[in-house]
């Protein structure tokens, strides 16, 4: 599927809003995590098997898929401007 034109400058813009997005999501997934497992770091929550109760907690689960999609859909981007530039 062919993208639509886009400057590099609209390009760029969606780019950082995406980088701006994943960095409010990982936050919040880690402030989440906190709650539920105090004193984890970014680095453990990307071994939640690690931690039972966060795998138990549907809530963390949730925004944690939020943010895998959010950085899935920011590649495929990523992917797309490369092809298009």
């Amino acid at each position: 599927m062919a993208m639509a034109a886009f400057s590099r400058e609209t390009l760029a813009a969606v780019d950082r809003l995406m980088i701006e997005l994943i960095t409010l999501q990982e936050k919040k997934v880690l402030d989440l995590a906190n709650k539920i497992h105090p004193g984890l770091s970014s680095e453990d929550i990307r071994n939640p098997h690690d931690f039972p109760d966060l795998i138990a907690d549907s809530g963390w689960n949730y925004e944690d898929g939020i943010l895998s999609g959010l950085k899935s859909a920011h590649i495929a981007l990523r992917a797309k401007i490369s092809e298009s530039l």
